[in-house]
């Protein structure tokens, strides 16, 4: 059986196909169309018949994307980088498709990818946490997917950061209404900014690593910063979850020091010590969130 996956971002749409062994056998990505609801809704249509025509036969259809779909309506929530915030896109493309689909936030399908053949395989808890332009997490727990009442477990990155210190209190204000949350903190777009705002030198955290590494004491000190913040940040989900494994994703996921560092520091805020809990990087990198989805068929329901 072949299974199809897509990944909706705010910005790309990546769709990939795999055999039963997890192969690919396929794979596009294109922009992510925001040029009306309808639009779009063609567009994803189209992408996938056109890679059920080149594979020659149907296959299972799996979607991850920001947000969820909620519970009570079943329109897409949270997914404020999409066209299809707000709209019934599961029965819409349901209808256009004429075939059942499965719909996942994308940082569970990271979760998921990761637990069932990645970095985390083997673990009973699993906790996937995304650094990238924000920061997302997913929670795996004996292969299944943990959505909670509200569709929101794992939204780590809209709690508070802890244990602030009073240079960081009471936060930068987010866009969902409340200051200091996490997001803000640990994200690739908050290294960045909290690095200019230190030293009035923009540079992406790919530069701020590199420059860390060769000896730059300011970017040393932005990397320092953030090592903190994601040590406490993480001690709670320790504290909460205490999964066997968290699994980082997203751009900040390249950093290699993180691994090394952040366990070093994390243990100051938990619970228990030592810790058997691990910390480590996403085995199918960005690929994960759209294998995720393509197993969603897979995945055990919960």
């Amino acid at each position: 059986m072949l299974r199809i996956g897509l990944d909706i971002g705010g910005t790309k749409t990546e769709l990939i196909a795999l055999d039963d062994g997890g192969r690919k056998q396929f794979g596009r990505r294109i922009a992510t169309p925001h040029a009306s609801y309808e639009a779009a809704l063609g567009t994803l249509v189209s992408l996938i018949q056109d890679a059920e025509r080149a594979l020659g036969r149907a296959a299972t259809v799996g979607i991850g994307l920001p947000g969820a779909l909620s519970p009570q309506s079943g329109v897409v929530t949270n997914a404020y980088s999409t066209p299809f915030n707000g709209k019934p896109l599961k029965p819409d493309l349901e209808r256009l498709l004429a075939r059942e689909l499965r719909f996942e936030n994308d940082a569970n399908c990271f979760a998921l990818s990761e637990a069932a053949d990645g970095a985390g395989r083997g673990c009973r808890v699993v906790f996937g946490a995304i650094l990238g332009t924000g920061a997302g997490g997913g929670i795996v727990v004996d292969g299944r997917i943990v959505r909670g009442a509200n569709r929101i477990a794992g939204e780590w990155g809209h709690n508070p950061l802890p244990w602030m210190t009073p240079e960081e209190f009471p936060g930068p204000r987010c866009y969902c209404g409340r200051s200091g949350c996490i997001e803000h903190f640990v994200s690739g777009r908050a290294l960045a900014a909290e690095h200019d705002h230190a030293t009035h030198m923009p540079l992406a955290p790919e530069e701020i690593s590199a420059r860390a590494a060769a000896g730059d004491a300011a970017c040393e000190q932005s990397l320092g910063r953030l090592e903190s913040r994601l040590a406490r940040a993480l001690a709670n989900v320790i504290n909460l979850l205490d999964p066997d494994v968290i699994v980082l994703g997203g751009g900040l996921s390249n950093i290699d020091r993180l691994y090394a560092n952040v366990p070093q520091l994390w243990g100051a805020h938990t619970y228990a010590r030592p810790l058997a809990t691990r910390l480590v990087r996403a085995a199918h990198g960005d690929a994960s969130g759209v294998r995720g989805a393509a197993q969603l068929w897979d995945a055990q329901e919960s």
